[in-house]
């Protein structure tokens, strides 16, 4: 488990994990975490899952840079609604890092 739910039993995505289930990677992007596990992509706040998919399920991801503004992360599924993550330059290391556990679960469905 991600030391950062150590002692959150209680947060929704923890709530949604399965027994059997391991998450890969977590980033924080303004307030919301984004997780990848070995099933799922999922987005949430401290009270809820906005976003719960499996990788098929998932269409495409966008992310931006731009100078002198904060990024974009932009994670758009086959069926809902997409979701937009504002991202600081400080959490830059670990949505990048999410993104290519994510990168590689999609081309493994290739």
């Amino acid at each position: 488990m991600d030391e950062r739910f150590e002692g959150q039993r209680d947060h929704p995505v923890l709530r949604i994990l399965g027994p059997d289930e391991s998450m890969q990677a977590t980033a924080n992007a303004n307030g919301m975490m984004m997780v990848a596990t070995d099933r799922r992509l999922a987005i949430s706040d401290d009270n809820r899952v906005v976003l719960d998919i499996p990788y098929n399920d998932l269409r495409r991801i966008q992310f931006d840079i731009e100078k002198q503004r904060p990024a974009t992360l932009v994670v758009v599924p086959e069926r809902e609604e997409p979701q937009v993550l504002v991202v600081g330059p400080e959490g830059y290391d670990e949505v990048a890092q999410t993104l290519v556990v994510v990168g590689r679960r999609l081309a493994a469905l290739s």
